[in-house]
């Protein structure tokens, strides 16, 4: 048994950590799999008989690279490529104020003074969709489709046999996030929030997306650190549902996406809790899963691979701003609502 320590470069959150811990543990001869994310590195013990970590590097790289990671034996200089904001800004800024031109219309109520709507939690799952976060998502998909073509029934057709798991998993995702998210919502009901919880919890929602949106910009490699998340036993074992062969286990994995570590995910989460109402966090919720919809479904039916579009340094830099720009309006509106400053914008 020998231990090997890699540099992992493309990781952004510990849904990361999750996603390369789980790939990486199922290569044969690796016994133990540690990731981390203060680091960006991965601890590997196993068998590899006379390779040296060149060579074991390699080999890895080839389960990784799907899912936009490499390793390498030194750190890699974060370079930051500022040319990118030459492109990503004028395309954030367009994207928003076509939004709120939309809104002044009263076609799409995306921005009020007090709340986050549907259509903010829509464009939010969008965003998320092709996020590094949901790259953990998105390998679930690919992953569980790989194991459950292994096991068809030979009676079905092949075709058959690979879109049910995936109408399976959506299914199960859209459902759950409808039912969980009213569920999160009553107990916000349940627990009274007055005006200064609600406050703190819009201010959370507020400080959640700037980090993200922070993070997708990739100039402050710190701010990774600062991310939100749950408990990793909870997505370790979300990730590991996927080996179990059964009819329904498509489904249950699309469940149990709810809790698996995602930025995004957790600030709508949030916000539902401050409804206080079944209705309205279910809304939110199933509009934030349906953003998601359309990415993930061409992952899942095979149109898109993980690592094609966590390369796009201007996509993320567009995303990046866009989130940014939802989180100063929650900010904003939380301390007007609060009573702590005068109405800024008036939309």
């Amino acid at each position: 048994m020998k231990t090997f320590t890699f540099h992992v470069n493309g990781m952004h959150c510990n849904a990361c950590v999750i996603l390369t811990e789980s790939e990486l543990g199922e290569v044969s001869g690796i016994s133990r799999v540690k990731a981390s994310l203060n680091n960006f590195s991965v601890e590997v013990m196993g068998e590899f008989g006379d390779k040296n970590s060149e060579q074991i590097a390699e080999e890895l790289n080839v389960v990784l690279k799907p899912h936009g990671y490499t390793l390498s034996l030194e750190k890699e200089v974060n370079k930051i490529k500022w040319s990118d904001f030459r492109i990503a800004l004028p395309v954030a800024l367009a994207f928003v104020v076509f939004f709120i031109i939309l809104q002044k219309l009263g076609i799409v109520n995306l921005l009020t003074a007090s709340k986050v709507t549907y259509g903010t939690a829509f464009v939010i799952g969008l965003i998320a969709s092709v996020s590094t976060c949901m790259a953990v998502v998105g390998g679930l998909v690919l992953s569980m489709s790989a194991n459950f073509a292994k096991e068809k029934d030979p009676s079905s057709s092949l075709r058959a046999s690979k879109m049910r798991p995936q109408i399976l998993f959506h299914l199960g995702r859209l459902v759950s996030f409808f039912i969980l998210g009213g569920v999160i919502g009553a107990l916000g009901s349940t627990f009274e929030l007055g005006g200064t919880s609600t406050f703190i919890l819009s201010l959370v929602v507020a400080i959640v997306l700037l980090i993200l949106g922070i993070n997708l910009l990739d100039i402050f490699p710190f701010a990774k650190k600062l991310q939100p998340t749950l408990p990793n036993f909870i997505g370790k074992y979300a990730h590991s549902l996927k080996n179990i062969n059964h009819t329904l286990t498509p489904l249950l994995v699309g469940v149990v996406t709810f809790f698996l570590p995602c930025g995004f995910t957790q600030s709508m989460q949030i916000y539902s809790l401050t409804t206080g109402s079944f209705v309205t966090g279910s809304l939110i919720m199933f509009s934030f899963a349906l953003g998601t919809l359309p990415v993930l479904s061409l992952l899942s039916f095979g149109s898109l691979s993980i690592g094609k579009y966590t390369q796009s340094g201007i996509f993320f830099k567009t995303a990046g701003l866009i989130v940014i720009f939802f989180g100063l309006f929650n900010l904003i509106n939380a301390l007007v609502g609060a009573g702590l400053i005068l109405p800024i914008f008036n939309f």
